[in-house]
């Protein structure tokens, strides 16, 4: 088949060209940088300028590429800010909405693939794993309001045009934030990554290698309208994952706050991410996309990265 990744350059993307190649697929990968063009022909892809924000660029982009399928990885993350996490995603959101209508415009009908989240978008209430079946938060907390809009709107509407939606676990691997010289990595040594109250708040995992062979198993397997959380097998609390995290990062002990100061110097946003968020179940995609993860626990996927 002949894929387009909108949005190739990123963490997501540079794992998922090599995956494609491998089956036989033809790749054409999207920038907005030319000087990006270089690094997507070493992946293996067909390099192609597109802006997703601008609907003529958008189709000036599909109609040169021809493809069968559109996988949706676009992002434009600029760093972690706990006090405001709507304002490191505002860019990320724009796409999450205007650039998710422009790729449907110009899909025609097209399969499209787009990339959601897992995790603290799940509603804060009952068991700390959730399915696909189960609702999202109908009150986000303040401070991530904007971005649990953006992801609502992109799901919907991707599943409105029969395509795919991949709610993918928290990245990591190379070029991801917790790679060892990752920004995330960083904040964690500076102990600026704290452990809010309990630390309760399940989260969920994605190596990027796992993202791009369940990406390829969604493209040559998915059903179309369907969601699917794209995780690894191993959902942890914050008070799990982040101090074993640290040490394998070579840092001291994360420092404690209550939720309530959490709440206060950061927002409710982050310290409900870290006492009240869930994880996600990965069994509809075992079961239907005949997929599993290689890295099926972040413990030893945090160990062998650092």
């Amino acid at each position: 088949m002949n894929i387009l990744i909108a949005g190739a350059t990123g963490a997501a993307g540079q794992a998922l060209i090599p995956q494609l190649k491998a089956k036989g697929h033809t790749v054409t990968g999207t920038t907005r940088n030319p000087e990006k063009f270089a690094e997507l022909q070493e992946l293996g892809a067909i390099p192609q300028l597109m802006d997703g924000l601008d609907k003529a660029s958008v189709q000036e982009a599909v109609n040169a590429a021809d493809p069968d399928v559109i996988v949706h990885q676009m992002t434009a993350l600029r760093g972690v800010d706990m006090r405001n996490p709507d304002k490191a995603f505002a860019t990320t959101n724009r796409l999450r909405t205007e650039g998710t209508r422009h790729l449907i415009d110009a899909a025609g009908d097209r399969l499209i693939i787009a990339q959601s989240f897992a995790g603290w978008p799940y509603a804060r209430t009952g068991g700390p794993v959730k399915t696909e079946a189960d609702p999202l938060d109908p009150d986000p907390p303040r401070g991530i309001r904007e971005t649990h809009a953006a992801i609502r709107t992109l799901e919907k509407l991707t599943l409105e045009a029969n395509g795919i939606v991949l709610r993918y676990g928290g990245f990591y691997g190379p070029g991801t934030g917790l790679a060892p010289d990752g920004e995330q990595a960083a904040m964690v040594r500076k102990r600026q990554f704290p452990l809010v109250g309990n630390g309760e708040g399940v989260w969920s995992f994605l190596h990027t290698e796992d993202l791009a062979t369940a990406t390829v198993a969604a493209i040559e397997r998915g059903r179309r309208g369907e969601i699917y959380n794209i995780v690894d097998d191993d959902p942890a609390p914050a008070r799990e994952w982040l101090p074993f995290y640290a040490r394998e990062v070579g840092a001291k002990p994360p420092r404690r706050l209550p939720k309530w100061l959490a709440a206060l110097v950061a927002s409710p946003a982050t310290a409900a991410m870290m006492t009240e968020s869930r994880g996600a179940s990965n069994a509809k995609a075992k079961a239907e996309l005949g997929w599993k993860p290689t890295h099926p626990s972040w413990r030893k996927g945090f160990a062998a990265a650092a």
